[in-house]
């Protein structure tokens, strides 16, 4: 039985390898995509990597970063009736998340993957922006890293939102990934929990605000 796990472990872990291969290829050959201060990143170890959100292209180009190869993600769970983001995640090794509910399974997941040494992709925003403009972010991430330990990476996206519209018309989106300085939180205080939480969360999405350019920062644009 052992044997069999330990063949299912690499079969699974060269299908990811592959399939990070192909999308490496493809965003090398279909885009111009920048990744600027890649090396804030902490070169192993739990990492929570925070972007802003607003292309189902977000996920990939992550993927192919060039500072940690061993980069998961959360992914909402309205997108597994949709044959291939389903099979892209999983592939992927990426963590589904029901957003509409206190998803504990998910955290532990989450947490799992951080503990475990892996870099975690998330989207404090909990949603793709619509208008590119970046919304109210939620408290989750905040709140995994205060659980965690594990420190947090601002990461700013832009070129991704009209990306597909782009190649649709045979030219290849500018896509820019800027990497902000990684930083941990304080022990929060019990008694003051809640208002650390939205205190930090202000932080992060000021953080990430400040990696992109004016019109991309909605309402963190003070």
């Amino acid at each position: 039985m052992m044997g069999v796990k330990k063949h299912i472990i690499y079969h699974n872990k060269m299908k990811r390898k592959t399939l990070q291969r192909i999308v490496h290829f493809l965003v090398g050959k279909l885009t111009h995509t920048e990744f600027i201060d890649a090396h804030r990143v902490p070169s192993e170890g739990g990492v929570i990597i925070a972007i802003n959100h607003m292309s189902h292209l977000d996920t990939p180009i992550m993927m192919v970063n060039p500072a940690r190869k061993d980069i998961t993600a959360l992914v909402t769970t309205k997108y597994q009736n949709r044959p291939l983001i389903r099979w892209f995640t999983n592939t992927a090794k990426g963590i589904w998340i029901d957003r509409d509910i206190a998803d504990f399974s998910a955290v532990r997941k989450a947490a799992q993957a951080l503990e475990d040494g892996w870099a975690l992709g998330i989207a404090p925003e909990g949603t793709r922006s619509k208008d590119a403009r970046l919304q109210e972010g939620k408290p989750g991430t905040v709140m995994l890293a205060m659980k965690s330990g594990a420190p947090i990476v601002p990461v700013g996206i832009t070129g991704t939102e009209d990306a597909f519209d782009k190649l649709k018309r045979l030219r290849k989106p500018h896509i820019t990934v800027r990497f902000g300085q990684p930083f941990t939180l304080p022990e929060f205080e019990p008694h003051k929990r809640s208002e650390q939480l939205k205190r930090w969360t202000n932080i992060l999405m000021g953080r990430i605000a400040e990696l992109l350019p004016e019109a991309y920062r909605g309402v963190y644009a003070e």
